[in-house]
């Protein structure tokens, strides 16, 4: 269908619209399939499949606490998709909070699949694989995300004094640091998943497994991105310089010096952050030695990882987390953590749009860039601290 589209034989909104009402039926069928059949059906023919009644009582109790949780993510992991409405109905789990989630995972999948359909054209065969393989990813990487926020959300307390005493091997007296300990938490969190992501990333380079992927972003920039965004791009593009830069760092460090009551380890930090940032990119991209994109004829090198996604990330995170430290109106957090995500993402699609960076060089820089500084924010407010205690 969404080759159909791609080719002007159908409209996209009619099109989305069909197929997820399409959609809808089903899994609104299966969903009271399931409950009229209900428990004595399945206790009755199950075994035939090695569905016991011991087996069903534990996935009775398994989807009464994730099963509303694993329906958006279910339409991404192929078999389990079928099958959800049929439990959520034999369980009973009630219809409207049945419906906000698989209402809501449908129209997301069918959306995406004929949104790429759209964009990649007769390209659609050749990627297909590709695709699926990193929907399948997604599906699976927002299961963990969902349970991970469960299972912190009950045992809260648990985790958190569980990590904390990983911790306290580096700092004695980290269980004086109060309500510090969440943001180290998070921070460490942040810096785990981005120092994976990170070996993954110098993984895949040495392996040279980032040709399809380059060759998939790329296809689906240029296709969503025509030519008349050539000025906007121009635009994104100087978000990676000084213009945008010199901006916020004289921001943040005005802002430490009216609000911080440790202006003068606030402003170091920030210094180093920035100066060690540009020195981390130009070690990487001389040990890498990546061979860039040929544009307007002139063969880029060292591009790996992007320095302008890298120091946008470092510049843009390191800030705005300064700025939140200090600023407790909550209504203005969301935006301001949306707007630096923005403004990162901007850039690096810049960078593919005009050609002068793969789309790993751009990922890449992401990568360490999220590294770097959350690795400084841990050690900000251990420093922080430990100068508290030491006063």
């Amino acid at each position: 269908m969404g080759l159909f589209v791609y080719e002007q034989k159908l409209s996209w909104p009619f099109s989305i619209v069909s197929a997820g009402s399409g959609v809808l039926t089903g899994v609104t069928l299966s969903y009271w399939i399931g409950y009229r059949l209900g428990r004595p059906f399945i206790v009755r023919y199950g075994h035939r499949v090695h569905l016991t009644e011991a087996r069903i009582d534990k996935l009775t109790l398994w989807f009464e606490k994730y099963g509303a949780k694993l329906l958006f993510v279910a339409y991404f992991i192929p078999g389990v998709r079928h099958i959800t409405g049929y439990f959520c109905g034999v369980t009973r789990m009630p219809f409207r909070r049945y419906a906000l989630f698989a209402y809501t995972g449908a129209i997301f999948w069918v959306g995406l699949f004929i949104s790429l359909g759209k964009v990649l054209g007769p390209k659609w065969e050749l990627y297909h694989a590709t695709v699926n393989r990193y929907m399948i990813i997604f599906g699976i990487a927002s299961a963990l995300v969902t349970g991970l926020i469960y299972v912190y959300g009950k045992y809260k307390r648990q985790v958190v004094e569980a990590l904390m005493q990983l911790l306290t091997h580096g700092v004695r007296r980290f269980h004086s640091f109060g309500k510090v300990r969440l943001l180290l938490l998070a921070s460490f969190a942040v810096f785990v998943l981005f120092f994976s992501l990170m070996l993954g990333v110098i993984q895949d380079f040495l392996a040279q497994e980032f040709g399809q992927f380059d060759e998939i972003a790329s296809f689906l920039v240029t296709a969503s991105f025509g030519p008349s965004w050539s000025g906007w791009m121009h635009a994104f593009e100087k978000l990676g310089t000084l213009y945008l830069y010199g901006p916020v760092l004289v921001l943040s460090a005005l802002w430490i010096m009216l609000h911080s009551k440790e202006r003068r380890l606030d402003l170091t930090l920030l210094v180093w952050v920035v100066v060690g940032a540009e020195l981390l990119d130009e070690i990487l991209r001389a040990v890498f030695h990546r061979p860039g994109p040929v544009a307007a004829g002139v063969q880029l090198f060292n591009t790996f990882p992007s320095e302008e996604t890298l120091i946008s990330l470092t510049v843009c995170g390191f800030s705005a987390f300064l700025l939140l430290r200090y600023y407790h109106f909550r209504y203005i957090r969301v935006p301001l953590v949306l707007g630096a995500i923005l403004i990162c993402l901007a850039v690096g699609v810049s960078r593919i749009y005009f050609g002068v960076q793969y789309p790993s060089d751009v990922f890449a820089g992401y990568v360490f860039g999220g590294a770097w500084v959350s690795l400084h924010v841990m050690l900000l407010e251990v420093l922080r601290k430990l100068r508290a205690i030491g006063d």
